[in-house]
């Protein structure tokens, strides 16, 4: 019997439409560990760069990171009922669990936040894992780690995420990334990282995930 092919997905901006809460967020919070907050202009602005390129700019050092790491998911957790999914994911989600793909979950939000929003959206049952890296910049290390667990070759997973630090984790930890425009990061900058495949609606991702599976 051949082995089920895994589709690894992202969470924030991904599935969620976490965008502008996760701004309000970090804006709330930001004097507290004495950061610079971000405007609305500069929100944009963002969306073309990495986040490695930004974080000195606004004074996040590798331990106020975690701190606001920490911080925002608890502030997220209150305000979790606000949050829609991105427009078409829901759709694009049920037909690709259809294909009898298993389908798990990678996030750097809490595995609490997550459920509460699958629960919330009716997505309960389309997932098979939720896993929760620790560090914003951990994702290959817990790639890694589920394909282990779940005895699954690399060439056997599809990762998808909408920043620059996904498709990084993805190449890191050997596995196809496929890219997706409608979250944190542009159309433009995801480009330049060569992902194997760039997605602008998740009809798009349903269909690609439809072949690999074929």
């Amino acid at each position: 019997m051949p082995t089920r092919k895994l589709i690894i997905f992202d969470f924030d901006g991904t599935i969620a439409d976490t965008f502008d809460e996760s701004y309000d967020i970090y804006n709330e919070i930001a004097p507290k560990y004495h950061c610079k907050q971000i405007t609305i202009k500069e929100r944009e602005i963002l969306r073309n760069k990495k986040p490695q390129e930004f974080l000195k700019d606004y004074g996040v050092t590798k331990v106020k990171m975690s701190l606001l790491l920490l911080s925002g998911r608890k502030k997220l957790r209150k305000r979790i009922s606000k949050i829609k999914p991105a427009k078409g994911i829901v759709d694009a989600l049920k037909n690709i669990k259809l294909q009898g793909l298993v389908m798990g979950i990678l996030t750097s939000n809490s595995k609490k936040n997550v459920n509460i929003f699958l629960k919330n959206n009716g997505l309960l049952n389309i997932f098979d894992f939720i896993s929760s890296s620790k560090h914003l910049f951990g994702k290959s290390r817990s790639i890694k780690s589920i394909l282990r667990k779940k005895k699954i070759s690399k060439k056997s997973v599809l990762y998808i995420g909408d920043e620059t630090r996904d498709v990084e984790a993805g190449k890191k930890a050997g596995i196809p990334v496929v890219a997706v425009s409608w979250g944190y990061n542009s159309q433009e900058i995801l480009k330049s990282l060569t992902p194997e495949k760039l997605v602008n609606v998740p009809s798009e991702l349903f269909e690609y995930i439809k072949k690999f599976n074929s």
